[in-house]
């Protein structure tokens, strides 16, 4: 006995102190940091030295390993393939669409689809032969689909039958004569299922760097037509050791993927994480709150993914109830962790709390010097964990924010001493120019200059100045635009820097926080809105389901006033409300920041992308003139409270007889 207590005590010396190191360091985030890009380093190095940058070589180690080859690799309805099948199904579709339609290696092939195990096995099996997909939103229709399809210069477009009719809404197959299009019905399905399953020879697939094309992936197109961002060998494995490494992803778990596949966070952070990593996808055609928590319970899920407003929509669902025990199955799930960007502040308890998204694991100690210290912490670990990521399909670089309480809440990244250090030379945020929203420059030096900490400035990401495309490869076959994305002479004279087009804060320990997009923000009252605070803000209300803030012009008046577009927990707005709603943002928000106007929607998501995001163009454009809200109630801060605000006050508005 007498022996064991020094024993005991130096343990509990060992982990008071590796606690105190890590509060005081921060070296649980430089650890992960390290794991990160020392991962992503190492394999793309092994890979390239190999010839096998081609990441169908990874499905086809797996599959050709005795331990791994049975292991279940998708997972779609009721139907499951383990590394082994899917590896010949890829075979099998690789093989048909070459011999079939001709294509090969170097081709760009258009696929048009919903998630499925199909969409995999195109994707994969365009890989296998040596040809790139280009992943197009499956939801978009005339003029922006046949933009989108030409871009990519494919000849060959292969399209789901379930979205098919796009095709026919504007002519849209018309308008592209050169291209032939594969709609895969359930017979052609079949027919390359039953194809010989050839694995042609490497030189197919020869990749010449890791900046090389593996996908097009496109911007949402919320601001213009969609445009096809080039999604390099080194992204498609960056994003795979950045999500895998940051759930701590293993053999045996199982991920749970309903956001679009066309989208990087779906294929990159998440298939591809599940193919790098030797676990198993969960396919859901698509989100739904009806949905997700039963297939989540169905598949045994560990893993889920969330991007936008997808916490929120769950969070404001009707919990499901056993029909036979009566219970709560909010909670009944094995999910240990959630993944993803774009999980406002406001959201985050709630989602947390309401689901219990709990981790009995924790990575951090497993470099300590003493075993004592593992077991202890293993056993005792019990704490919620979200992993917040922040990056662009075609972005120059990424954050992200592992938390497991709300310490860092809201933050979209979070780093000790080490890993601040390397991503602020990596990064910059600088002083913007509202006015013309670009970064200020110094008029004698021409320089920009950054931001002290807790200022919102624009972030930027160090380019190589004399190869800009090792790390931004743009978007295809649209110079003007990747030029526009690439600013010169920065900081010093040649040097080169990628414009994100976002604004961004960092606090002084060491994390990063959104504040709005450019363009988004908007003056009133000669100070800058950021629309996510104000929605953040308006969110925390009990009544307010979403939020969507947005700066609208007025007659008369200079700048944007705010106007907040709400969907409510109650079809009645009454008075009482109407007060509360006005005494909430008074009392948290600064004056010049005040949503002078509320949109009350009738769902949530009327106005989001496929992805889940917000979309504000449209709602901006409609202002408040009552002729173009569609019918929504719209109500003004008037005298302490949100009076209605109809066609009378419209006319006082226009006619100069009211001042905001």
């Amino acid at each position: 006995m007498a022996a064991v207590l020094p024993v005991a005590l130096s343990v509990a010396a060992g982990v008071a102190g590796s606690a105190y190191l890590n509060a005081r360091f921060s070296l649980e985030h430089d650890l992960l940091f390290l794991r990160i890009t020392g991962s992503s380093i190492v394999n793309l190095r092994r890979a390239e030295k190999a010839g096998k940058l081609n990441a169908f070589y990874v499905l086809e180690k797996h599959a050709l390993d005795r331990n791994m080859a049975g292991r279940p690799f998708i997972l779609f309805e009721d139907k499951a393939y383990t590394y082994f099948e899917s590896y010949q199904m890829v075979l099998r579709y690789g093989h048909w669409l070459k011999t079939r339609f001709g294509a090969k290696e170097g081709d760009i092939v258009a696929v048009d689809f919903q998630n499925a195990d199909t969409f995999v096995f195109v994707w994969l099996g365009l890989w296998s032969i040596g040809a790139r997909p280009a992943f197009i939103n499956h939801h978009l229709t005339g003029a922006p689909l046949a933009h989108s399809l030409r871009a990519s210069d494919a000849r060959l477009a292969l399209v789901d039958p379930h979205v098919a009719d796009s095709l026919t809404e504007g002519q849209v197959h018309k308008e592209l004569p050169d291209m032939e299009f594969v709609i895969l019905t359930p017979e052609l399905e079949a027919e390359a299922g039953q194809t010989d399953a050839v694995r042609y020879p490497d030189s197919v697939r020869v990749v010449d760097s890791q900046a090389g094309m593996a996908i097009l992936i496109y911007t949402s197109g919320t601001t213009g037509l969609p445009k096809p961002a080039v999604v390099s060998w080194a992204k498609v494995y960056t994003g795979a050791m950045l999500s895998g490494k940051g759930t701590d992803t293993k053999t045996g778990e199982v991920f749970y993927i309903c956001m679009p596949l066309y989208h990087s966070s779906a294929s990159c952070l998440g298939l591809c994480n599940v193919l790098f990593n030797g676990a198993t996808a969960a396919i859901g055609r698509k989100f739904s709150t009806k949905t997700f928590w039963a297939d989540v319970r169905k598949y045994d899920v560990t893993i889920i993914q969330y991007v936008g407003e997808t916490c929120r929509y769950l969070t404001v669902a009707a919990p499901e109830i056993d029909p036979v025990t009566g219970e709560n199955l909010d909670k009944k799930h094995r999910v240990r962790v959630a993944t993803g960007n774009g999980l406002r502040p406001d959201v985050w308890d709630e989602f947390k709390n309401r689901f219990g998204i709990d981790v009995s694991s924790c990575w951090l100690f497993q470099s300590c010097s003493s075993p004592w210290a593992v077991i202890v912490l293993h056993v005792n670990s019990h704490a919620q964990t979200l992993f917040e990521l922040y990056a662009a399909t075609e972005g120059a670089l990424g954050t992200w924010n592992r938390s497991r309480n709300d310490f860092s809440k809201g933050a979209i990244g979070r780093y000790g001493l080490l890993s601040k250090a390397i991503v602020r030379y990596r990064s910059a945020v600088v002083r913007l120019d509202f006015e013309t929203e670009t970064p200020w420059r110094d008029p004698k030096t021409g320089f920009c200059q950054r931001v002290k900490d807790g200022e919102p400035g624009e972030l930027l990401a160090r380019l190589p100045s004399q190869d800009v495309v090792a790390r931004f490869q743009g978007y295809y076959g649209n110079a003007a635009a990747t030029n526009s994305k690439i600013m010169r002479d920065v900081f010093a004279k040649g040097d080169a820097w990628f414009r994100s087009g976002d604004v961004v804060r960092w606090d002084d320990g060491g994390m990063l926080y959104f504040s709005d997009r450019i363009g988004d923000t908007f003056r009133w009252k000669s100070e800058n809105v950021s629309t996510a605070e104000v929605s953040q803000a308006l969110g925390l209300h009990p009544a307010v389901q979403e939020a969507n803030v947005y700066g609208v012009e007025l007659p008369h008046h200079d700048g944007r006033a705010g106007c907040a577009a709400v969907v409510l927990n109650t079809p009645r707005v009454s008075p009482e409300l109407q007060a509360s709603l006005a005494g909430h943002v008074r009392k948290t928000l600064p004056r010049y920041a005040l949503p002078l106007f509320l949109r009350v929607l009738k769902e949530v998501g009327m106005q989001n992308t496929g992805t889940n995001k917000q979309q504000k163009h449209n709602l901006r454009g409609h202002g408040v003139d009552p002729a173009k809200t569609q019918g929504d109630a719209v109500f003004w801060l008037r005298d302490g409270t949100y009076a209605p605000f109809g066609d009378k006050e419209w006319r006082e508005l226009s006619h100069g007889s009211v001042k905001l």
